[in-house]
């Protein structure tokens, strides 16, 4: 039992560090978050709802200037206030923000936040543990390598779950009538909306690259085609 310790203080680290940070991030966005209630944008998630049998999809606005869209640790919806000043503006469409809300839901439905913490928990165990065996030959380099390593699993995981939700995505929006173009149109301008700005290597990216995505997407479409008819 003894000989196990080394091995199982990493995973109960990354546990307590997860704990942590899910407690955190819901604090957060409790505090800086209120409902969605522009009527257009309300409007326009009333075919997604419907698609899904619901009678209405609860979105929260999380105030921060940024553009973006995420599904929280419980599962709630969110759009910043920047994605929701750029559809004032004229920036992005409606059907564009229910794209977004379609690819958050496919986050949640596919259990993806749960996988999520589960990956994190092993990314940060997998980086203790290799920092310690690597750092004995290599002291210098070692936990850079380390570093290197786990970063690289977690962003090939949270890219799977990226092209999950993006396919998730585009069926529904096909479902509700919208098709997938919304979805196309905001990836071609989104470098744009969000002010560009240096990407990592791919290999160490979050999210895949904008081009393959739009392929993805167009690939779906063209099987969801064929089985409908």
């Amino acid at each position: 039992m003894l000989k196990l310790i080394p091995f199982l203080l990493p995973v109960v680290y990354a546990l307590l560090m997860l704990q942590f940070s899910v407690w955190r991030t819901k604090s957060m966005l409790a505090a800086q978050s209120k409902p969605l209630a522009e009527p257009s944008l309300m409007a326009a998630l009333a075919p997604i709802a419907a698609a899904l049998g619901q009678p209405h999809i609860r979105v929260n606005v999380y105030n921060i200037p940024a553009i973006n869209g995420l599904a929280a640790p419980d599962g709630q919806i969110y759009l910043t206030q920047g994605f929701v000043d750029a559809f004032r503006k004229g920036r992005v469409t409606a059907p564009e923000l229910a794209a977004v809300v379609a690819h958050e839901l496919g986050h949640v439905s596919l259990g993806h936040m749960r996988r999520r913490m589960i990956d994190f928990t092993g990314q940060n165990a997998v980086f203790v543990m290799l920092s310690a065996v690597l750092g004995r030959f290599l002291p210098v380099i070692g936990i850079w390598i380390a570093r290197a390593l786990s970063t690289a699993l977690m962003a090939r995981l949270s890219q799977r779950d990226e092209f999950e939700a993006d396919a998730f995505a585009a069926a529904l929006m096909i479902k509700s009538g919208y098709g997938t173009a919304p979805q196309i149109s905001l990836f071609q301008r989104l470098e744009g909306l969000t002010g560009g700005g240096a990407r990592p290597p791919e290999w160490m990216a979050s999210h895949p690259k904008t081009e393959k995505r739009i392929e993805a997407i167009r690939a779906a479409e063209a099987r969801w085609a064929a089985v409908t008819g």
